[in-house]
């Protein structure tokens, strides 16, 4: 079953072919999460906010634990429609007006990618002082194609064995992490509000970055009501578990040795055993990698595909975009690794501000004002089909999604004018989600009955 390439694409899964257990979605996002890149996320909070160990776990509990909501909310939607998350954005976007936001989650997948990198190289050169940077960071890359190419079957399958290895190492660095811990450390609770509200957003951004794709893994599930609870269930649990541990284990790292690399802090406890470690969660992150360039490729043909409607993308197709994604990936991650953690914060920051918006049009639409009917044939007609080119309530929403950002948003690269009145804490996000709701209700509405009136006259 594993050797068996994936020949769907884009289009919708048909119903006599939908199997898989709703269970395998537990290990799927628990074994995606369990990498280097999510333990580096963890450490931003005692290294970059400046948070202690306790305020930088409640953050990263807290955080994970709302952002996986609409994460999950994205992955029940899979089932009902059967096709790629970026695909069904066109139901709310229309077929032109989608192409930006997949253009710009192509972007943060090829940019996770890089991340991963990165932090993988760094792990095998640690692992193995022979090897050097580069050949550190192809060797993730190259393996990392295995699964991508393969597709749905092998990710599944590789998830319950990374769910196993890299789970029990996670567990094992934990325990003796919290070994040596001083009795000070677990009570110092030093730290900002703006600290504690930026680790939590960074959790929360975890969880909502994976809402563009989410659906691409439970599209194969069969449709029917049990099957869409249990996916928003298992998803969840798998996701909100399998990122806390390596985050916990992060925050561990970074109290205990604040002046090391992530890489270079679980070399120092696991000691003679580090080498075992960092090759098992660096060849973890060729799953985590292989999911989001996978799916980057789906997104990649859903461009091509709203402009060259004719086009039947098959097999060839998927892998030859892939190839090229990774190739992409990798210019980037030579690029950034120089100074990674800034690197990386800054491009969680530009994430949050394109991702926020779109997750909240998406779920409006689909939970509130549709409830998840669809015409699937039309998302994939040369004219858009009901959907037409441009839906403007949802193109204007989101344009006013990005817009009430600024004022609020602090990065390395801008900083907005209403910061110093909230203290330096960074609300963008959540004044992003709840404006983008309203101003899309709104506009939906009365879009409704302008075309209702037209039609009684």
């Amino acid at each position: 079953m594993a050797g068996t390439f994936e020949t769907h694409t884009i289009y919708q899964i048909p119903e006599d072919q939908r199997y898989g257990r709703v269970s395998d979605l537990f290990s799927v996002w628990f074994s995606t999460n369990m990498t280097l890149l999510t333990v580096v996320t963890g450490a931003l909070g005692p290294t970059v906010f400046g948070l202690s160990f306790g305020w930088s776990m409640l953050a990263a509990v807290a955080g994970n634990m709302v952002g996986a909501v609409f994460m999950a909310l994205h992955a029940a939607q899979g089932p009902m429609l059967g096709v790629p998350q970026m695909v069904q954005s066109r139901g709310q976007f229309g077929s032109y007006g989608a192409v930006p936001i997949v253009i710009l989650v192509i972007v943060m997948y090829v940019g996770f990618a890089a991340s991963n990198y990165v932090v993988g190289g760094q792990a095998l050169v640690q692992a193995m002082p022979g090897l050097n940077r580069t050949v550190g960071v192809l060797t993730i890359a190259i393996v990392s194609l295995v699964p991508c190419c393969m597709g749905y079957r092998a990710i599944h399958v590789i998830s319950k064995i990374v769910s196993w290895l890299a789970g029990g190492v996670v567990l094992v660095c934990i325990g003796l992490g919290l070994w040596r811990f001083s009795g000070g450390m677990l009570m110092d609770m030093h730290g900002s509000v703006a600290g504690i509200f930026s680790a939590f957003s960074v959790s929360a951004l975890w969880q909502v970055a994976y809402a563009p794709y989410v659906s691409d893994s439970s599209r194969y599930l069969p449709n029917s009501a049990s099957s869409v609870r249990n996916t928003f269930i298992a998803t969840y649990a798998g996701t909100v578990l399998g990122t806390i541990l390596p985050m916990m284990l992060g925050i561990v790292l970074a109290c205990q040795w604040s002046d090391l690399t992530t890489v270079e802090g679980l070399a120092r406890l696991c000691g003679g055993g580090a080498g075992i470690v960092l090759v098992v969660l660096s060849l973890a992150i060729t799953l985590g990698n292989a999911m989001g360039v996978y799916c980057g490729a789906l997104s990649t043909i859903t461009v091509v595909q709203t402009f060259w409607p004719d086009w039947r993308p098959a097999m060839i197709s998927r892998v030859v975009v892939t190839l090229c994604l990774v190739a992409l990936a990798l210019v980037m991650a030579f690029g950034m690794s120089a100074n990674f953690m800034k690197s990386y914060a800054a491009f969680l920051d530009i994430l949050m501000a394109v991702i926020v918006p779109w997750t909240a049009i998406n779920l409006t639409d689909y939970y509130l004002l549709r409830h998840g009917e669809y015409d699937v044939a039309s998302f994939f007609r040369a004219d858009g089909g009901c959907y037409g080119y441009f839906n403007m309530p949802a193109v204007a929403s989101y344009v006013v999604g990005v817009l009430v950002e600024l004022p609020f948003l602090r990065n390395d690269l801008y900083t907005g004018f209403l910061l110093p009145y909230l203290h330096g804490v960074d609300i963008s996000w959540l004044v992003s989600l709840i404006v983008t709701t309203v101003v899309y209700v709104l506009l939906y509405r009365g879009q409704r009955q302008r075309a209702a009136r037209r039609q009684a006259a």
